[in-house]
């Protein structure tokens, strides 16, 4: 399993030194040579100034579209890389619930009469099920929201409301860790925003899956809601190991995780927070992040109320 997983992206990698290799023989130490040329040209008189100031302007032109090329490269390279571990992780999250149906399902064939054992794999079967239609329900979420083809329904909601059905669409995951230490906590007297409820409870509930799955041992989450001078925000606020500074902005990027071999243990497609941002983004608000490696994080989603929202419209 685990040569498979690295021998593309070696191959990826690999690629992607030949190009650069490519591109320095081929275009970069010819384009040094003929700056070279230009500069010594610009100290031989008048007429070979003009040709050597033409000729030092085309290099720079040529180095300008040489790092460009280079950057999106790079770009791909990554992107490309991120994608065959994106195909890897769904496979792999794919393939546990569908072993584990096919097991209940040989054992619920096995156990007839066995009142007690049928029970118990129906349950089973019900949970994987479950389990995997969310999962194939989030690859066509995003992929509706990458082809542009998402819709929100938008209309006067009042937080307590999304708050508490987020908390209600939570219940499940939390009866599976008795451990969790869970509140929720929301300011009185909240505005109301311009949301789609469902959206907004599918983004917080991807925040409050995460908060138990990175949280601490036993894990501690906070859900909360309160005034902000800009609009309203929701917080989710776990007590894990947090998150270095410098990998705030790439968690909410598609396909991106913090530790390859943490995402290894932990089920997940990487697509969670990516999802969030779209659905934040469609709402006219923002998210943020509050994390140092060792204390926590807290996630926040600030959504404009709507007398804020309407003032901003006026205002553009």
């Amino acid at each position: 399993m685990g040569t498979r997983s690295i021998l593309p992206r070696s191959r990826q990698r690999l690629g992607y030194r030949r190009i650069v290799q490519l591109l320095v023989y081929l275009v970069i130490v010819p384009t040094v040579l003929i700056l070279l040329v230009g500069i010594v040209m610009m100290f031989l008189g008048s007429v070979n100034l003009l040709l050597g100031v033409l000729v030092v302007s085309f290099v720079l032109v040529g180095v300008t579209g040489i790092t460009l090329v280079l950057v999106f490269v790079r770009r791909q390279a990554d992107l490309s890389e991120l994608q065959a571990d994106f195909v890897s992780k769904v496979s792999h999250e794919l393939r546990t619930p569908l072993t584990s149906i096919r097991l209940f399902v040989e054992t619920l064939g096995r156990a007839q009469g066995d009142a007690a054992t049928q029970a118990k794999c129906l349950d089973a079967l019900e949970r994987e099920t479950e389990r995997l239609t969310q999962l194939i329900e989030r690859l066509l979420d995003w992929g509706r929201m990458e082809a542009g083809r998402k819709q929100f329904d938008l209309h006067e909601e009042m937080v307590i409301d999304i708050v508490n059905k987020a908390e209600r669409t939570f219940a499940p995951l939390r009866e599976r860790h008795p451990d969790l230490d869970f509140a929720t906590e929301v300011e009185s007297h909240l505005p109301p925003v311009n949301a789609d409820r469902e959206a907004m409870v599918d983004a917080i509930g991807n925040l409050l899956a995460n908060a138990i799955k990175y949280g601490g041992t036993p894990p501690m989450v906070r859900l909360r809601a309160l005034r902000t001078p800009d609009g309203v925000a929701i917080e989710v606020i776990d007590n894990g190991d947090g998150i270095e500074h410098g990998e705030h902005r790439r968690i909410f990027e598609k396909f991106y995780r913090i530790d390859d071999r943490l995402s290894r243990e932990r089920e997940g497609s990487g697509l969670g927070l990516a999802i969030v941002k779209h659905i934040v983004r469609a709402h006219r608000g923002r998210i943020q992040l509050d994390s140092t490696k060792g204390n926590g994080s807290t996630f926040r989603i600030v959504l404009p109320t709507i007398s804020h929202a309407r003032r901003s419209a006026k205002g553009a």
